[in-house]
């Protein structure tokens, strides 16, 4: 379907354009001011996301965690990915080396990060989160680099948020936090996106960061991007990354995150042309979204 593939390419393009926007403010103290100037470069959040779907076509539009984890070890081993976070730099190494994609994710607090949410929601493509079975398969590919019960709850939030996105608009929640909350295991992550759907819907995002958080800690970072993504009707996508970039933070995984989710609601014939046109690498872009619409049968 037409309307598909335009919402594959809305996510791909739209979580590029926050990767790319935020990339060079990454843990800059807020506020932080753009530069229109300035060079756009991709980074991990695109790349393992892009890797993540290369991994689904070669499973014919399944989701196999194992292929993924091997997708992710080839890319690290062409020197394929930049900017990886500690936890994410841990198991592609040891993945590279041939160990287990079960077993290299990081362990403890320090896994809480949001290095599996920030490439999990192809996956909304390929399933429906309110399966069991399907979130088996979600904790086991956040699983890949982060054994954490919030770090899952981050990229369940994500996928649930894409899925809403994909919905029909008669279907589509009211209130997106909310509605994703309601679908989440008890954690952070849900008592947060709980705080955050409270919140009076004309509060500034930079307020909302400095009084909740805007770090790479999964439960600032993915909150605060849906929330963002929520208000894109409101605000226009630009100005929506725009504000949160303003955040300061892990502005790029932010963004990006805030990008494939309003992405994908609005499709990609409703982003900014001159935002896509400033995208480095747009024939990957193209490639691999074209292979991941087909293998759908999209």
């Amino acid at each position: 379907m037409k309307a598909v593939v335009d919402q594959i390419f809305g996510l791909l393009l739209g979580g590029a354009i926050g990767d790319a926007m935020g990339g060079s403010h990454e843990n800059a103290m807020a506020p932080v001011e753009i530069d229109d100037l300035e060079d756009w470069q991709l980074s991990d959040d695109t790349q393992l996301t892009l890797a993540t779907c290369e991994a689904i076509i070669e499973a014919n539009g399944g989701v196999q965690p194992e292929l993924i984890a091997a997708r992710f070890a080839e890319w690290h081993r062409q020197n394929r990915i930049t900017g990886i976070g500690a936890s994410t730099l841990k198991a592609l190494s040891e993945l590279a080396a041939g160990g287990h994609w079960a077993l290299v994710g990081r362990k403890g607090e320090r896994a809480a990060g949001n290095g599996a949410a920030m490439r999990i929601a192809p996956l909304a493509f390929c399933l429906n989160p309110a399966e069991f079975s399907a979130r088996q398969t979600i904790r086991d590919v956040a699983r890949i680099t982060h054994h954490h019960e919030e770090a899952y709850a981050g990229a369940l939030a994500v996928v649930f948020a894409v899925k809403s996105a994909l919905s029909q608009p008669e279907n589509k929640p009211e209130n997106l936090l909310r509605f994703v909350a309601y679908n989440l295991p008890d954690t952070s992550v849900k008592d947060r996106l709980m705080s955050l759907a409270e919140l009076d819907g004309s509060t500034p995002l930079p307020e909302i960061a400095s009084r909740f958080g805007s770090s790479g800690y999964v439960v600032e970072s993915v909150p605060l991007a849906l929330c963002g993504a929520s208000r894109v009707r409101q605000l226009g996508f630009k100005p929506m990354l725009t504000e949160l970039i303003a955040c300061g933070g892990d502005t790029d995984t932010v963004a990006s995150m805030a990008g494939q989710i309003a992405g994908a609601f609005l499709g990609a014939g409703h982003l900014p042309d001159e935002l896509i046109a400033r995208l480095s690498e747009r024939q990957m872009l193209d490639s691999i979204g074209n292979q991941f619409a087909n293998c759908l049968g999209s």
